[in-house]
């Protein structure tokens, strides 16, 4: 029975955590939606650069321009609520923690933020126009092809880049988290930084359009984040003896 209480339990306090989530990213979307045309010419300047000149972007459907100011702005917002929405996991998971690493809290949430940040300006500032040229430029130079991109698909595909992007930079908080569970350390990190280089590519080729450009733009990212999640499992790692030290401490003091 108190294995069935502790699992309703669980249930419980993740559909809070998804609630909570849920209303700052909506919050944040309605926020973002008043602010969702100027998002929107922001976002497109890499790809109007990129197109000849006289081209610019068009809509197919009388509807698309709606639905793309609309999914721009749940864009900006999941990018806005992002602290928060990583705040609402780190409260779900530390009830599971020790005292000594429940220290981590607001790091994490500052360091994830930052990292996800990064990765998305990353994207944006210095590959989206090279992607978006090479792709532009490739495809004019087929003969009697214009370029009218499609406000709604150039959306869609910028979107699944900057999330990529993002996520693929928070891959340090992964290896550190994992690192301090005892699940891996820098040895076997580096043991198997050959599996971490063929992933990185089959990750770019999955994410990113069918060109080596931008698969190389995002699996080379992943292994020097990659590298540098070998340092921080050298420095942060689960030291053995140590903390085993501080875990019995801290179930004493519980008992």
């Amino acid at each position: 029975m108190s294995d069935g209480m502790a699992i309703t339990d669980h249930l419980a306090e993740l559909r809070k955590r998804l609630m909570y989530a849920a209303i700052s990213w909506l919050v944040a979307f309605l926020g973002c939606y008043a602010f969702g045309e100027r998002i929107f010419e922001e976002i497109a300047q890499p790809v109007r650069a990129a197109l000849p000149e006289g081209s610019s972007l068009v809509f197919i459907s009388a509807t698309e321009p709606f639905f793309t100011i609309l999914k721009v702005s749940a864009l900006a917002g999941l990018v806005v609520a992002f602290p928060v929405i990583i705040w609402q996991v780190w409260m779900f998971v530390a009830p599971g923690l020790y005292g000594h690493e429940k220290r981590f809290a607001i790091p994490f949430v500052v360091i994830s933020s930052l990292c996800f940040g990064t990765g998305t300006y990353f994207g944006f500032a210095l590959v989206f126009p090279t992607i978006f040229s090479f792709l532009v430029n490739y495809g004019t130079s087929v003969s009697g092809v214009e370029a009218m991109l499609s406000m709604g698909a150039y959306l869609t595909l910028a979107t699944r880049l900057l999330i990529a992007f993002g996520l693929v930079f928070e891959l340090p908080i992964v290896i550190f988290f994992l690192a301090r569970m005892g699940v891996v350390d820098h040895i076997w990190l580096a043991k198997h930084r050959k599996y971490a280089l063929l992933t990185a590519f089959i990750v770019g080729a999955t994410l990113t359009p069918p060109d080596l450009i931008s698969q190389v733009s995002i699996a080379v990212p992943f292994v020097v984040l990659y590298e540098v999640g070998i340092v921080v499992a050298r420095l942060f790692g689960r030291k053995k003896a140590v903390d085993d030290a501080l875990d019995d401490a801290a179930a004493a003091k519980s008992d």
